[in-house]
């Protein structure tokens, strides 16, 4: 029986984790015009794949197309930041309140290291940014819902987007390590009603920060 080789990631998906990149280190600022001639040129590209990553890229609402004018990194208005932030507040308090019911004690030794690994992390931005969206993304695996997991994972996208990022803000670290113990002293003592609040709490507080 012959091997099967699995076809390499479309050209198009690399374009996209590209410009999606950009989009997060403001290289690409929101409201901005996506020049696609002069991206295509850069890349060595036809505007072929660019246009079809530039489709992946509106579909989980980081880049708005306007009709006749082209494609723009969408700008994230107070209204939809509160909005994004209630979404990811039902579904992650929610996914949280499942861990702490389920969990096995490898699972939640998983999370303590990552809640320590975050600990350590207070005095560098970028790596408190990259361990905090692990541990929810982590907490989001465990509890199981492949559904609620791709939700989350496109609205953590467009949370990105705000200017005025919630960890930003001066203090916002510290208050948010103290909320994620709270968190993880819930799911620790498998107290489902105790972490589903934690986790809300984290939101809320996240969304005063960020406005």
């Amino acid at each position: 029986m012959s091997s099967v080789s699995l076809a390499p990631r479309a050209l198009y998906e690399e374009v996209a984790e590209l410009l999606r990149q950009r989009i997060f280190r403001r290289e690409l600022e929101p409201g901005s015009w996506i020049d696609e001639l002069k991206i295509a040129e850069e890349l060595g590209i036809s505007r072929t794949p660019l246009r079809e990553a530039l489709k992946v890229l509106a579909a989980e609402g980081l880049v708005t197309m306007k009709v006749r004018r082209g494609a723009y990194v969408t700008e994230v208005s107070d209204k939809d930041l509160a909005d994004v932030y209630h979404l990811l507040s039902l579904l992650e308090s929610d996914a949280a309140g499942v861990v702490a019911e389920r969990a096995t004690a490898i699972q939640l030794e998983e999370l303590k290291a990552l809640h320590d690994d975050l600990e350590t992390a207070v005095n560098d931005r970028d790596r408190f940014f990259a361990i905090n969206e692990q541990f929810h993304m982590r907490l989001l695996e465990m509890a199981d819902n492949r559904w609620r997991q791709q939700m989350v994972a496109d609205l953590r996208k467009v949370m990105k987007l705000n200017r005025h990022n919630s960890l930003l803000k001066t203090g916002r670290i510290d208050e948010s390590l103290k909320e994620h113990r709270a968190i993880m002293a819930a799911l620790l003592a498998h107290q489902r009603d105790q972490a589903t609040r934690r986790m809300q709490e984290h939101f809320l507080n996240g969304l005063e920060a960020a406005t």
